[in-house]
């Protein structure tokens, strides 16, 4: 007994001497080594949290003694198998959370850039510490909690990418809000959210005044507290925050893995945004899946084309500080930007939209820089033509199709590539690459299935059926909407909306969403099929498919059209080009000249121009008109 607590003492002993070491030279605390959230308080936190629904349980008081992470000697441990002698304590288990990427960036690449913005450059050693101070005078001065939602409406620049972390480290659940939604969607979500700080980005604070403006003018509860971004490294509001820090704070690590770290409106381009919830665990497992379909190695340097605003930018600034990159943040970018910054930064990954893809592929030679090396674009949002990632690759870029929902962290499959594809011909090797592929190492399952049945659709290439998800990395569900939760997720597969079929091969490949399908005289119509084709006249430059109603047929195809600078076509020409392209039905009957409309994240508003083609009416049936 004397030496067994004889050894006790030494331990806190030993782990005294270190915390002193630690924190002699750093105000902030390190956050595993003396983390303050004891049993009691994480109960009672819990307890009055608005992500536990008021009638259910909270975690039981045995898990929270080991998710608490308080670092006490007087821990005990849960024994999961007596016979077996295995128990769950803070020797073995941690809860995950992203956070921890920057904890071990700062760590081992310390004196490495981190973010760089212009002319001004911050370390993973300064990133983590400013990381740390915006958490602690979010929980100091503005009482920000466990569970409190902190908004952001921001372009892509350092205080955007540091706040993915900042927030999580107070304990509370970043919202990012879309850079092109007005004041009056910016107020809904406000309010939907009951977002407790707002942070907006200087150039956008006519928007965000705006927006609160109506909140208050709907006689809400609360107004959040406004704070403002700017390109001032010397300005007041969020440098304040570093500036003026707390000079001790610890770190808020979730007390359970399933803690809300983020809430993600979608992108609006089927109905009203809904609120999509993701976890600690979920955000991490998926960073880490991204990284690894992204061949994304140690100490990469990342171009932000993709907006921190969209799923969290596709999980990437939790996936840089995992391997040490460093982050070049825009504002806005352009063909021109993108290849000075390659060839300024040594750039090796990027991402994107098929919209910025087609922007690399048809920039003008003035615009274009030979590469120093070959550029990793991830894209997703949308089936990419194969035309315009022929043209990417012939420029150097090798390009990664993914494909994942908002309500799936982003990414959740990948088109992984196969060496012997490398042998065949270019147009072949596109359409290969312009599959979805498969799920990633992170999520349990996908599947293509009928949604009525929930039985597989045979592996044919040609049977469509609903893409469903299941696994870690599927969102923990809609927030304040419970019942949208339990419907998207009937069965215990998630439903996605969207139609693929599945290749002898295994590989998925994406048809449509359900409401895009085109039905003309009973036949089902892929308008993203027809767009590819479209897509591949030399003229075309972005090119989307919709139904119009027509009394005879039901509906027929009409394609929204935007021409290359310089260049024309005729209505009648791009019908017949798609008619020696496709079946007769499948071929647009209207075509129309104009510019596309876009969401922020590049993908084409298909419920405006659907409401055009729907204005226009039946399509007149001539005497000759034949399918």
């Amino acid at each position: 007994m004397r030496a067994a607590a004889a050894a006790v003492a030494l331990r806190r002993l030993i782990r005294g001497s270190c915390v002193r070491s630690q924190f002699r030279d750093r105000p902030l605390h390190h956050p595993h080594l003396d983390y303050s959230d004891h049993l009691a308080r994480a109960r009672a936190l819990l307890n009055s949290s608005p992500w536990f629904p008021r009638g259910s349980s909270p975690p039981s008081a045995a898990s929270l003694l080991f998710s608490s992470l308080s670092g006490t000697e007087e821990s005990e441990a849960v024994v999961l198998d007596v016979e077996a002698g295995t128990v769950r304590c803070a020797a073995n288990y941690a809860p995950l959370s992203p956070i921890s990427f920057l904890e071990r960036a700062a760590a081992v690449y310390g004196a490495r850039a981190a973010v760089v913005y212009g002319e001004r450059r911050h370390t993973w050693a300064e990133a983590r510490d400013r990381c740390a101070r915006v958490a602690a005078a979010l929980a100091t001065r503005f009482g920000v909690a466990r569970g409190d939602v902190v908004a952001v409406l921001s372009p892509n620049v350092p205080a955007m990418y540091e706040l993915h972390f900042a927030v999580p480290m107070a304990g509370a659940v970043l919202c990012t809000f879309n850079t092109r939604h007005d004041a009056a969607m910016v107020s809904a979500l406000l309010k939907h959210s009951g977002a407790k700080v707002f942070l907006v980005e200087s150039h956008l604070l006519d928007v965000g005044r705006a927006a609160l403006k109506r909140l208050a003018d709907s006689s809400a509860a609360a107004l959040p507290v406004l704070l403002t971004i700017s390109d001032d490294a010397d300005s007041d509001d969020y440098e304040d925050l570093v500036r003026n820090a707390p000079a001790r704070f610890d770190i808020r690590w979730p007390a359970n893995e399933l803690d809300p770290i983020s809430l993600n409106y979608t992108s609006g381009t089927t109905s009203r945004p809904k609120g999509v919830v993701y976890n600690h665990r979920g955000a991490y497992l998926n960073t880490i899946a991204t990284v690894l379909a992204y061949d994304i190695a140690a100490m990469p340097t990342y171009l932000w084309t993709v907006p921190m605003f969209h799923c969290n930018g596709w999980n990437l600034p939790w996936g840089v500080a995992m391997q040490g990159g460093t982050n070049i943040c825009l504002r806005h970018f352009t063909a021109r930007v993108i290849f000075d910054s390659i060839a300024r930064h040594g750039v090796t990954h990027m991402g994107g939209a098929p919209t910025v893809l087609n922007m690399i592929a048809n920039a003008p030679a003035a615009d274009r820089k030979p590469l120093p090396g070959p550029v990793r674009v991830m894209t997703g949002g949308a089936p990419p033509p194969p035309r315009v990632l022929l043209a990417v690759e012939e420029l150097g870029f090798v390009v990664y199709q993914i494909y994942g929902l908002t309500e799936t962290y982003g990414p959740a499959t990948v088109c992984t590539w196969m060496p012997e594809w490398d042998a065949l011909p270019a147009e072949e090797r596109a359409l290969l690459k312009a599959r979805q592929g498969f799920h990633h190492v992170a999520v349990q399952g996908v599947d293509v299935k009928n949604p009525d049945t929930m039985e597989c659709v045979p592996y044919d290439g040609q049977t469509v059926g609903e893409v469903m998800f299941r696994g870690n990395t599927v969102m923990s569900g809609y927030y304040k909407d419970l019942d949208a939760t339990k419907e998207s997720m009937a069965g215990g597969w998630l439903h996605t909306g969207d139609l693929a079929v599945r290749h002898p091969d295994g590989y998925i490949q994406l048809k449509d969403r359900a409401k895009d399908i085109i039905i003309s005289g009973g036949e089902n119509i892929s308008s993203i099929e027809v767009e590819s084709v479209i897509f591949s006249h030399p003229a075309v430059l972005e090119a989307a498919v919709v139904a119009r109603p027509d009394d005879h047929w039901g509906e027929t195809p009409c394609a929204f059209v935007k021409l290359k600078d310089g260049a024309s076509a005729t209505e009648a020409e791009i019908i017949s080009f798609c008619r020696e392209r496709l079946p007769h039905y499948m071929a647009p009957k209207t075509v129309v000249f104009e510019d596309l409309p876009k969401t922020s994240t590049g993908k084409t508003q298909k419920f405006v121009i659907r409401e055009k083609a729907r204005a226009m009416g039946s399509l007149t049936k001539t005497a000759n008109s034949k399918l």
